[in-house]
């Protein structure tokens, strides 16, 4: 079977193709990044229209380097939720037109389950069960995946999402956008222990994550530098480092806990914060001492991609599910909990 996947959640337009026999086909991504840069983060206005000026090119991109015609695919998978929505409905629309056009079945995707299999596409991939740790600009949670579909959730942030909190912590540096990137390479020159952030929720149970407190500490160490406009290079990578180092300590604690509490021997870590080193380096040494093994997307699928819905929704349609009616709906909120079991072939 070969799937179209079409995400465009919210600032990166991305296509692929995904064949269930022969894998991954092709892809192409446009982000979004450097429009936004401007702004300092993303005017949901300015990514609608850039996915209607994108989305088309692509797709002739993608099928000419997969080397078929429309005619040869199978379905179309796109991204319904949860993300921006006038940017979802971009992504919805022509989907379920191209798929009506060409006489296949069209598959709502969630983004985040899309991160969840994204390690599924590599070589060395995971066997359900395992744990997984979802960490990107809208998204900080902790689930127990049993199988696809069924997703028990274990903890989440409370407040903003750990990208998120790097974004707002590097506009206070007045680094650029996006903001973890910028703080990661930053913190590579700070002076480990100048300062010490909290590492918020770890010293009382359970799983739940808050990163909007790391935000205050963040701004009260610039303002107690003299502000961001009087802060030096050295200043900026001190605090860099140290706001890195406990956000990344904070998620290494819970992914520990979490493991304990299940008796889980895989651990996945997926969207683009997965991507940071620091994260990936503590991961392995908590991991190592407890016999887990972590699994990761490549880094071209730690961001949003069309690689991971093409994929989530091959593994879907393969299964027999379809989407009915001819309706166009997205659901800028949707709780991963709320997807179906579908025993996959």
């Amino acid at each position: 079977m070969r799937v179209l996947g079409i995400e465009t959640s919210c600032d990166e337009t991305g296509v692929a193709v995904y064949d269930t026999e022969q894998g991954l086909l092709s892809q192409a991504l446009f982000s979004q990044i450097d429009m936004h840069a401007v702004y300092g983060g993303v005017v949901p206005e300015l990514a609608s229209r850039d996915h209607v000026r994108r989305l088309l090119p692509l797709l002739r991109q993608v099928l000419s380097d997969a080397g078929i015609g429309a005619r040869e695919l199978d379905g179309v998978a796109y991204t319904a939720g949860p993300g921006l929505a006038g940017a979802l409905l971009v992504g919805a629309g022509v989907a379920r037109a191209l798929a009506y056009g060409w006489g296949v079945p069209a598959l709502p995707v969630h983004h985040m389950e899309g991160h969840l299999l994204a390690p599924l596409l590599e070589d060395d991939a995971p066997d359900f069960p395992f744990v997984a740790l979802l960490v990107s600009g809208g998204h900080s949670l902790l689930l127990e995946a049993r199988a696809l579909g069924e997703y028990v959730p274990l903890g989440e942030s409370v407040d903003d999402a750990a990208g998120e909190a790097f974004d707002k912590a590097a506009k206070m540096m007045g680094l650029g956008y996006p903001g973890g990137p910028a703080i990661s390479r930053l913190a590579e020159q700070g002076r480990a222990g100048r300062f010490r952030f909290p590492r918020p929720m770890t010293d009382r149970p359970g799983l739940d994550m808050s990163f909007s407190g790391l935000k205050t500490f963040t701004l009260n160490t610039i303002h107690d530098l003299g502000g961001a406009t009087v802060l030096d290079d050295q200043d900026r990578a001190d605090v860099a480092l140290a706001f890195q180092e406990a956000v990344v300590d904070t998620l290494v604690i819970k992914c520990r806990r979490a493991m304990q509490a299940t008796g889980a021997k895989r651990l996945v870590v997926a969207g683009g914060v997965s991507a940071n080193g620091m994260l990936r380096e503590r991961l392995a040494q908590a991991m190592g001492k407890l016999g887990v093994k972590v699994y990761y997307p490549g880094l071209a699928y730690c961001t949003d991609n069309g690689a991971m819905i093409a994929y989530a929704g091959a593994l879907r349609l393969a299964a027999g599910e379809r989407q009915e009616g001819l309706g166009v709906s997205v659901r800028p909120r949707w709780p991963l909990a709320e997807l179906a079991r579908v025993d996959a072939r």
